[in-house]
């Protein structure tokens, strides 16, 4: 009789992120030159075709080409390297700028979001579009995933030689465990979601030599997250 199998036999292979990632992009930037050519055959398509309704048709195929090359570009993106092109910003200019762009990215949910920031002259070196980016994946989730009654309560203070950040958000209870918080890319996956957004969130933070951390605190029924930043 042959020998019997290890237990850990069936276990599936673990598979290093780095190389993990390398293979996302090398895939999703294969398929977006496959787009491509299917979107130029299209467009020549288009071009021999006289009859309106098959004219629209076209168009339509041709939108959804280019909603599909944009996903899989945002996916390379997001499990990409970060590196920030830092300039000096104002803490407060930063905040009421950020808010202005929440305000447009989340028109119908702007007036539930209260504001608090004092900030003051306290300058910092960072790269506005990718933390606009964070900030912008932060109020989304907490929007969109199990909220409870209330606002959120965004608050931005100086303490020390640190900028701080927090984002309280009503649940009425939260069992998730919180040790890898922000660590776990593509743990949960669901239709056009990978969980790589709270991932990418950290490692953007991290770049500008800050930390990102969240809590639940029972007493207040609220998910905490906290951001700080070095002056």
């Amino acid at each position: 009789m042959g020998e019997k199998a290890p237990q850990d036999a069936k276990d599936s292979a673990s598979v290093a992120w780095n190389d993990a990632v390398r293979f996302i992009r090398q895939l999703s930037h294969d398929l977006r030159n496959d787009l491509n050519a299917i979107e130029l055959q299209s467009a020549y398509i288009a071009e021999l075709e006289k009859n309106e309704e098959v004219l629209r048709e076209i168009k339509r195929l041709r939108e959804m080409l280019s909603g599909l090359a944009s996903t899989l570009q945002r996916l390379s993106r997001d499990v990409g390297d970060v590196k920030p092109n830092l300039i000096s910003y104002q803490a407060t200019d930063f905040m009421e700028d950020l808010r202005g762009k929440i305000d447009q990215d989340l028109p119908k949910q702007k007036n539930e979001i209260a504001w608090e920031i004092q900030a003051g002259n306290a300058m910092l070196n960072l790269d506005p579009q990718l933390l606009q980016e964070v900030f912008t994946e932060l109020f989304a989730n907490a929007l969109q995933h199990d909220r409870g009654k209330g606002p959120l309560v965004a608050k931005a203070k100086i303490d020390n030689t640190r900028f701080f950040f927090t984002l309280q958000e009503p649940k009425d209870r939260f069992d998730l465990p919180m040790q890898n918080w922000g660590r776990e890319p593509i743990r949960k996956v669901t239709q056009r979601h990978y969980g790589l957004g709270l991932n990418r969130v950290r490692t953007i933070v991290e770049a500008h030599g800050g930390k990102l951390h969240a809590q639940y605190d029972p007493n207040a029924s609220a998910l905490i997250t906290t951001l700080t930043l070095p002056l």
